[in-house]
């Protein structure tokens, strides 16, 4: 077996692994950087663009794990991607709204590279698309002979509607890739089922590699803080900004927002959000009997009053008031809802933007968290130095398993190799120490990038 890493990065940045197993080649996930722009964003597919590829599995459809798919199916036109159900219904949403995104950007920001891929590229592509049931084990690539052909299994990861780690199995290998993987319920799914996961090799996620649960740590605690300081800002009549994933971050603080309103904790009222974020909640909506989640009642168009903006309106809508954004690009990218509003709203001091989840530090949203109040920093290009005046707060709602929770389910599956990746180096070291310390029979690896692991 090989595994070869194509992210362009050190840390966390374009997903991208090619899987070699006997004679026959898997590429798991196609993902863009969130912190890079044009075809730096890419994954190393120059190194693989001569390998025969038989198949593309997707783990889930956030733009670090799908955003290249396109581009590296014009390398492999024929080799079929494989998803689950719900993968299937979102995929081509995603990607359609991407090329959208880097057309503005393009004429906007003069980003030559822009778009990485048409829409005409994404609809020819689509007949290649396969969603796959979980738990359904599946041929890929061709058979030799008597031998039996290679095989991939979908598990339940937890992390957003869809998301899933990949098994796959050839003759007596077995690999098991993570993807993003969630050990513990959020507000609407439930945690990630890979009990039953049984692999020589495992491809793991790092992303919370550095962060040591502090004591006392809850998310129920988490959630309380959270109400108490929108209870708090409104109060004040200040309106406040949640940045987020349109895909499983929005639909989580939606269904926080439904229930605190339910509750009465916090007064009926509308919530503003982006175009996208409306698709995909109305998608959750619809599958949330066939998914494994808390709620399943719980239609959040119904239970909320929710109002799309437009791009203009975002841009003129009054911010007197307690009114409530919870918009899409968590990164606060340039030309975006959430990069509008808060350029709006950094300037007052009763206004909150709550940040819910990963931001790259090289990110508008990351240069915003890490800003001191009363500070001016960078924001964006396009925006140059602002004053950061309202009040900022980050809660620790992951859809990212603990790191603790990954080296217990490590130990749990005990594979002969364990390889590192999406995580910073700092992360995925402490990870490599815990693993080894605790199991010192399974072998660790680092790849960096563009660099293949024999096993």
């Amino acid at each position: 077996m090989r595994i070869t890493h194509l992210n362009p990065d050190a840390g966390i940045g374009a997903s991208c692994w090619l899987a070699s197993l006997q004679s026959h080649h898997m590429l798991l996930d196609a993902g863009t950087h969130p912190g890079r722009i044009g075809r730096e964003s890419l994954p190393l597919l120059e190194k693989v663009k001569d390998v025969e590829i038989d198949a593309i599995a997707l783990t889930h459809c956030h733009l670090d794990h799908v955003g290249a798919l396109p581009v590296a199916l014009r390398h492999f036109p024929h080799a079929p991607v494989f998803m689950t159900v719900p993968s299937y219904f979102i995929v081509e949403r995603v990607l359609h709204n991407s090329v959208n995104v880097m057309v503005r950007q393009r004429d906007e920001l003069r980003i030559r590279d822009y778009p990485l891929f048409s829409h005409e590229e994404v609809d020819d592509y689509a007949a290649v698309f396969q969603g796959i049931p979980y738990r359904k084990e599946t041929p890929w690539g061709r058979s030799h002979g008597k031998a039996t052909g290679p095989t991939l299994e979908f598990f339940d990861a937890g992390h957003t509607l869809g998301s899933a780690g990949v098994l796959v199995r050839s003759g007596k290998s077995s690999l098991f890739y993570s993807g993003d993987v969630c050990f513990h319920d959020q507000t609407l799914l439930k945690a990630a089922r890979f009990e039953e996961v049984v692999a020589d090799t495992v491809i793991l996620e790092s992303t919370r590699g550095s962060q040591a649960v502090p004591p006392g740590f809850s998310r129920e605690k988490e959630v309380e803080r959270l109400e108490e300081t929108l209870q708090s800002i409104q109060e004040k009549n200040g309106p406040v900004l949640i940045p987020s994933f349109g895909l499983g971050r929005t639909q989580e603080i939606l269904a926080l927002l439904a229930l605190l309103m339910q509750k009465g904790r916090i007064r009926q009222q509308p919530v503003y959000i982006g175009g996208l974020g409306r698709v995909f909640t109305e998608i959750f909506d619809l599958q949330a009997t066939r998914t494994h989640r808390s709620h399943p009642r719980l239609r959040l168009t119904e239970a909320l009053q929710l109002v799309v903006l437009s791009g203009k309106e975002v841009e003129s809508i009054s911010l007197n008031g307690p009114k409530i954004f919870v918009m899409t690009a968590g990164m606060m990218t340039e030309n975006t809802g959430s990069h509008t509003l808060a350029t709006r709203m950094l300037n007052q001091p009763r206004a909150g933007i709550f940040f819910v989840g990963y931001t790259d530090p090289g990110s508008p949203a990351g240069r915003l968290r890490a800003a001191e109040p009363g500070s001016e920093f960078l924001f964006s290009a396009g925006t140059g130095f602002l004053r950061r005046r309202c009040r900022v707060e980050s809660f620790d709602l992951t859809a990212h398993a603990q790191r603790e929770d990954l080296v217990d389910w490590v130990g749990r599956v005990k594979p002969k190799t364990v390889i590192l990746g999406h995580g910073d180096p700092d992360a995925r070291a402490w990870l490599a120490a815990e693993i080894t310390t605790r199991n010192p029979r399974i072998k660790v690896h680092q790849p960096v990038q563009g660099e293949a692991v024999e096993i």
